[in-house]
């Protein structure tokens, strides 16, 4: 498979390796992405990588919370600049509110009344009204007996780059203030899932494959190697309770006591935290190709 400079800007942005790294990876993984990364970190020259971090949109996340009940709501526009406009935040505002009253979907969304027109019609006329084309991409709806939201740079009341719902049982008082806490420090880290329980068996199998590479071929080259019994039984067990930790919500350090698990913080504080939805503006649309510098084509081509 021919490597493209856009497939190497892409890597280089998704891991910040190096050019020629970032092309000897995709080079050994025939064009391989995914496959990519993990050689790079397998070789000590990138850190673990979120696709989100290789996508981008402009547009809002609106939020809306009631009687145990809430939902976040992600509308795409083409321009940061429309984003900020009075009629596009009212129009994510409206919508949130209706999303929360009756959707179990976007198309059940789309397709309820607003002010006498669908959803949906109310966005068309809107895309003709400021002239840039939107979407109502996607939502979440979480309930719980306590849920709580909060909004990561705000645009207005409700609404921002990132909205995080978090459900808790408990004491509604106690949920509701932790539960704020919670909701920054999830915005903040982008935890992977809840908890071991319900983290993707692949996304742990994968990097299980990756930390036993790494760890195997960092002794191989070490002036004292240790016996692969240790290797097995204590170095990758030993980074795997570390990705965990690193990356399920109870079991992260809690940002604001990092002394404290979040699943040790809600404990003290007398709750549980039962589900979480984190949704950012432009999670899962990729990057449009844009022209790469002459220093990447000039290394493509071997010059």
């Amino acid at each position: 498979m021919a490597i493209t400079a856009a497939m190497v800007k892409e890597l280089r942005e998704t891991t910040g390796a190096g050019m020629m790294d970032a092309k000897k990876a995709l080079t050994e993984t025939e064009g391989d992405m995914d496959a990519a990364i993990d050689w790079l970190r397998t070789k000590g020259l990138a850190k673990a990588a979120k696709k989100a971090d290789r996508v981008a949109a402009e547009g809002l996340v609106g939020v809306a919370v009631a009687d145990g009940r809430g939902v976040a709501v992600e509308i795409n526009s083409e321009t940061d600049f429309v984003a900020k406009n009075a009629d596009f935040q009212a129009l994510v505002s409206e919508v949130a509110k209706i999303a929360l009253q009756t959707g179990e979907s976007v198309e059940v969304v789309k397709a309820a009344d607003l002010n006498g027109e669908t959803v949906e019609t109310v966005i068309t006329n809107a895309i003709a009204r400021i002239g840039e084309n939107m979407t109502f991409r996607r939502m979440h709806v979480l309930e719980g007996e306590t849920v709580v939201s909060y909004v990561h740079n705000s645009a207005a009341e409700g609404m921002g780059k990132i909205g995080v719902l978090v459900a808790l049982t408990g004491p509604a008082d106690k949920a509701q203030a932790i539960g704020k806490q919670f909701a920054m420090h999830i915005a903040a880290t982008n935890p992977l899932s809840l908890s071991e329980a319900t983290l993707d068996p692949a996304v742990v199998e994968r990097e299980l494959q990756v930390q036993t590479a790494k760890a195997l071929e960092e002794n191989a080259s070490s002036a004292k190697p240790k016996p692969e019994q240790v290797i097995h039984n204590n170095i990758i067990p030993g980074r795997m309770k570390k990705f965990l930790s690193e990356n399920t919500l109870l079991g992260q350090s809690f940002v604001i006591n990092p002394d404290l698990t979040v699943e040790q913080a809600a404990k003290e504080a007398g709750v549980e935290i039962t589900g979480y939805a984190r949704v950012a503006v432009g999670e899962g649309i990729e990057k449009k190709e844009e022209d790469f510098a002459a220093e990447v084509a000039k290394t493509l081509s071997g010059s």
